[in-house]
């Protein structure tokens, strides 16, 4: 009789250590891909008897903006439990995290393989001379700016001015000589009450965009 744990130990005999045959050219560094790795295992683990078979035990999905035009990616957590049988039915289990992000409708897929790859190095013990990220990287942007009052006051001045012919620059500088500051290191509450006293300081040219 062959235990998983016999069997397990003669694969990684066989596979030794997985070279780093891969790089990433936009962020400059090397790594094993899934492929280099079931390439590496899957004719030990058949020589051996040896099946493993995934369970998701968790997922969260999610979207991301990533980038300085901060494009919009899916983003999936993933952790999976994997189960190793030997040739006489006996099995032990490994679990691994994971997590990936694409464009498309990969990420899913992505972090699948990310976690297979993982539990293989990490239960194998295949050797490696430094971290194994993936071959692609992202930088998440920083979540927008909340919009306040002073933004939305902002916005009802630049309406004013459209609805009222008024020239944007002149009006700022109206402003500025009135407040000392331009309107955005001001309140919205002083916004508004500008935006008031320029209108009742119009009225001639209200009445005539109004019948016009």
């Amino acid at each position: 009789m062959t235990t998983i744990y016999q069997a397990l130990s003669e694969v990684m005999k066989d596979v030794g250590a997985v070279r780093k045959g891969e790089r990433n050219q936009q962020q400059g560094f090397s790594f094993r891909g899934i492929d280099a790795v079931t390439s590496a295992v899957y004719p030990a683990l058949t020589k051996h008897g040896v099946i493993v078979v995934p369970k998701v035990l968790d997922y969260e999905y999610g979207t991301v903006e990533v980038g300085r035009n901060r494009t919009l990616m899916g983003h999936v957590r993933l952790t999976v439990e994997f189960t190793w049988y030997g040739p006489d039915g006996d099995s032990i289990t490994s679990v691994a995290a994971a997590e990936s992000m694409d464009a498309g409708d990969k990420a899913t897929a992505k972090a699948h393989s990310v976690a297979f790859r993982t539990a293989m190095l990490q239960t194998l013990c295949l050797p490696t001379d430094e971290p194994d990220p993936d071959s692609q990287v992202y930088e998440r942007s920083s979540a927008p700016p909340e919009r306040t009052d002073v933004d939305d006051a902002l916005d009802e001045l630049a309406a004013a001015c459209a609805e009222n012919g008024w020239d944007q620059r002149e009006t700022a500088g109206k402003f500025f000589s009135e407040h000392g500051k331009p309107p955005r290191q001001c309140t919205a509450d002083v916004i508004r009450k500008f935006i008031g006293d320029l209108i009742k300081s119009h009225p001639t040219e209200r009445a005539e965009a109004a019948s016009a």
